[in-house]
């Protein structure tokens, strides 16, 4: 009868256990794949493929970790951040133009229109939801999903498997995504936001000149047309927008993994 040393056991962990905790981190901290609408069974099946097919290429990982210690769990947990920070990248990506749809559709008067979002489970308007699909199109049309794995497997060449993970520094990165966010979001947005300016201050211009003009009652069927009209043009920015933003989030997941 065969029996199982403990060397072997860590040989195990080291080998599938610690990269298929960070994979999953991965998986379910990003947009598309870590939406509540994709079963967890799937990212776990997803996971466990990934981390079979990755762990030929790791480097040498530690096998002297004593098991079931507080070093085998606080590898555990480095990894599960290293993981959950290269989602969450991924995941402000994506609410770059969802946030955009919220600012115009509060312009264009529509920010009452919401529906459920199905990946998030929260109420979004309409607009956001529109540049959510068309976002979630192109990045699977542009495989950017291959990319994401290419940068998941030079991970742990990047930061490896051990009992450091991502400093101080590398938090505060994380942190910095928010202004990121918020400019780029402002990017997309400002365009119509500035017609949709013009526009009004026209409509001012005419109620100052005919009085007896409701403002309210023509500006705002006015103001929706030309909103919709100036965001369906704005559509050719959409995708040099989407590849020059892609490219941001994949340079900060370089640099926040180079940066220990």
């Amino acid at each position: 009868m065969e029996v199982i040393t403990e060397q072997q056991i860590l040989e195990f962990v080291g080998q599938y256990i610690w990269p298929l905790i960070r994979i999953s981190g991965v998986l379910l901290a990003m947009p598309l794949i870590g939406a509540r609408v994709v079963p967890a069974r799937v990212r776990l099946a997803l996971a466990f493929v990934l981390a079979v097919l990755v762990s030929p290429l790791l480097p040498p990982v530690p096998n002297d970790v004593p098991l079931l210690s507080l070093s085998m769990l606080n590898i555990g947990v480095q990894q599960l951040l290293i993981g959950l920070a290269m989602g969450f990248s991924l995941q402000v990506f994506m609410q770059i133009f969802v946030l955009a749809g919220q600012v115009i559709a509060g312009k264009l008067g529509l920010g009452f229109a919401a529906m459920n979002d199905p990946s998030t489970g929260v109420s979004v308007p309409l607009i956001s939801q529109f540049y959510s699909i068309t976002v979630t199109l192109l990045f699977f049309s542009v495989d950017a999903h291959l990319l994401v794995i290419e940068a998941l497997a030079a991970s742990f060449y990047s930061i490896p498997i051990g009992p450091t993970g991502l400093d101080r520094q590398a938090l505060l990165m994380i942190v910095g995504l928010g202004s990121w966010m918020f400019s780029s979001s402002l990017v997309i947005a400002l365009p119509l936001l500035t017609a949709l300016l013009v526009v009004n201050l026209a409509f001012g211009v005419m109620s100052r000149a005919a009085p007896q003009m409701n403002v309210f009652a023509v500006g705002f069927p006015l103001t929706l047309v030309f909103g919709l009209l100036l965001m369906w043009l704005s559509l050719v920015s959409f995708l040099p927008n989407f590849n020059t933003f892609m490219y941001e989030a994949l340079q900060f997941m370089q640099n926040l993994l180079q940066n220990p």
